[in-house]
């Protein structure tokens, strides 16, 4: 009865300590929460924008959250999505005029939607401090975990505000 009771025991033991292996082989894959950020580098509005399926505010600010790993690896993707206004200054009537929603349509008929795929860029150890996603002139985007603040030197994206649209943009 004893040596079933010490097998019984070890075999206890044994998948505990499994349990907790497995437990620590995981650390790399611990997520945290995070805010999204869009910055606006263009002329156009930028409406709204969604990463990897979490949707958040394009006209700047910080939106609650984003799910990310603790720690870099390699291969970590956003899968940004996002609608401009190519004009976002123009004329309205007023909210309570009859002819508010009729000029609304013909404006929204010219929001323009977009996605791309972007490698999201390495960060040191844990010092991931969200998702910041940076609207560029053709529809170009960047995107920084970067925990320095906009314009400051140590900030990884230099590009100015209030770009103009060129021209031809590159293909």
């Amino acid at each position: 009865m004893q040596s079933i009771i010490k097998k019984t025991t070890q075999k206890v033991a044994f998948y505990l300590l499994g349990f907790a292996l497995s437990g620590c082989s995981s650390a790399n894959n611990e997520m945290a929460g995070g805010n999204l950020q869009a910055i606006n580098h263009t002329m156009h509005g930028i409406n709204w924008m969604s990463v990897n399926g979490y949707r958040a505010d394009g006209g700047g600010g910080s939106s609650c959250c984003i799910i990310m790993p603790v720690k870099w690896r390699p291969g970590l993707k956003a899968q940004i999505e996002w609608e401009v206004d190519p004009e976002p200054s123009a004329k309205m009537p007023s909210v309570t005029s009859d002819e508010f929603r009729e000029v609304y349509a013909k404006h929204a008929a010219n929001y323009q939607r977009h996605s791309t795929t972007v490698d999201i860029p390495e960060w040191p150890g844990t010092e991931r401090c969200g998702l910041k996603v940076h609207f560029l002139v053709c529809n170009q985007l960047k995107v920084t975990s970067s925990c320095w603040a906009f314009n400051s030197e140590h900030y990884p994206i230099k590009e100015p505000s209030q770009m103009k649209e060129p021209a031809v943009c590159p293909k």
